[in-house]
């Protein structure tokens, strides 16, 4: 029977994986992509943003080549929910988005969190599988986000750019949202 210096170490193993400290690191650039975009410093956040968004391919490809863990499955995608809603927040409070779609964005998650929330105290814990509108709409915040911080932080002149993923990633939101209530509603 192994002793507790030995889970100790089996559990800081597990925590301090190649691919978990990638995800903690792109955490850890959360309250500095808030900075700078408080500063607005838009070409440097665009810069961490694409990182960030680096940092995610290579950590998912190496758990799917090494073998991810629970912890790494957690932490991945709070990382990547905590840095765009941080973004849409900011880049909202800046001016560089409208209030109402970052407001959209953290609403839509806050349903799916609080329901699966409730659920579960209810004793009715929910299994979320990402739905393809959700994918799809991930993908639309992730490209607005980019793409805003690129015209914002490089001078760029595409308005009509932003302005059409902002209509698409509001419809995509509102899709989504009542997806998860739909599917969820719905049952097994």
């Amino acid at each position: 029977m192994p002793d507790g210096t030995q889970i100790g170490r089996s559990a800081s193993a597990a925590l301090w994986t190649l691919p978990n400290v990638i995800t903690f690191g792109r955490l850890c650039a959360v309250p500095m992509a808030f900075w700078l975009v408080l500063e607005r410093r838009l070409d440097h956040a665009f810069i961490l943003f694409v990182i960030a968004g680096i940092s995610d391919a290579v950590d998912g490809w190496l758990a799917r080549r090494w073998g991810g863990n629970a912890i790494g499955a957690l932490l991945d995608p709070v990382a990547d929910k905590a840095l765009l809603v941080t973004m849409y927040v900011t880049l909202a409070a800046v001016g560089a988005l409208p209030d109402w779609l970052a407001i959209m964005v953290v609403f839509r998650d806050l349903v799916i969190v609080g329901g699966v929330i409730v659920l579960a105290v209810l004793g009715h814990p929910v299994i979320i599988k990402p739905l393809y509108i959700s994918k799809l709409n991930t993908l639309l915040q992730i490209v607005l986000v980019a793409a805003t911080l690129l015209q914002a932080g490089f001078g760029l002149p595409v308005p009509w750019m932003i302005s059409t993923l902002i209509w698409c990633v509001a419809a995509t939101t509102l899709a989504s949202g009542a997806a998860y209530v739909w599917v969820t509603a719905r049952g097994p």
